[in-house]
């Protein structure tokens, strides 16, 4: 059901494998991150030509949130799907050395960020014609269970959660379906650390399995073909020895 996307984060990882997923698969997509050089590299090995825009922003300014949309809109004419995906963490520490300053940050991209693109895609979805569409937020297995060390990420994720259960319920009158995908050690620049070794909650330091960032590219590929009339509410896809099932 190719249509048109946005995903943010687009320039690496998780972003990029899942917008190279969906132009694949004849989407055209919108590429939102903070700097166009990646973005643009996404675009180019996409092959796709027109169908892939590469649109800077910065999902924790509203207001270029909102210009970013219109861009979108001016480009393709509606938004069939917004794939929430950038985020930010810190260094694993207690809560007493995270600074206010790391707090904000990990906030403002990681629930601010994902709150101004979901509204903007919302008020689009809900006045298109046809009418809806879908949100998938990317959620985290620490939307779950947390790592020793990681109160604004974890914080973060389990609010995640609760808009993506909201937008659900929200969008029924309007044909907007929201997910959330749950996800554990791809390999992308942000996971390198894991095969070094992280802290785990028995105190020890262990490497941890990771798996290819684009199994996770189709399975929003997945999500996002799927017809209005049905949703995936919660997918959880992780590295299948990594320590999840039992963590804790």
């Amino acid at each position: 059901m190719a249509g048109v996307a946005l995903v943010t984060g687009a320039g690496t990882g998780v972003g990029r494998a899942s917008a190279l997923a969906l132009l694949a698969d004849g989407w055209s997509v919108a590429l939102v991150g903070r700097r166009r050089e990646p973005l643009e590299e996404t675009a180019l090995l996409s092959g796709a030509g027109e169908r892939a825009l590469a649109q800077p922003c910065d999902v924790s300014d509203p207001a270029a949130v909102e210009a970013a949309f219109a861009a979108v809109e001016a480009a393709f004419g509606r938004l069939d799907m917004l794939f929430n995906n950038a985020g930010a963490g810190t260094p694993a520490k207690t809560i007493d050395d995270i600074s206010v300053e790391e707090w904000r940050k990990v906030v403002d991209v990681n629930l601010h960020g994902a709150f101004h693109c979901a509204r903007a895609a919302f008020a689009q979805m809900r006045r298109q014609e046809p009418r809806g569409g879908r949100i998938i937020n990317n959620g985290s297995i620490s939307a779950h269970v947390p790592r020793p060390g990681s109160v604004p990420y974890t914080a973060t994720k389990h609010a995640i959660s609760g808009l993506t259960r909201t937008l659900a319920l929200d969008g029924r009158p309007f044909d907007i379906a929201c997910g959330q995908i749950d996800i554990g050690n791809a390999i992308t620049p942000m996971t390198e650390r894991m095969v070094g070794g992280v802290p785990q909650a028995d105190g020890s330091m262990k490497p941890e399995p990771r798996m290819d960032v684009d199994h996770v590219g189709q399975a929003v590929l997945q999500m996002a073909n799927l017809p209005l009339e049905t949703n995936v509410l919660f997918m959880t896809i992780m590295a299948t020895k990594m320590p999840f099932v039992g963590r804790g």
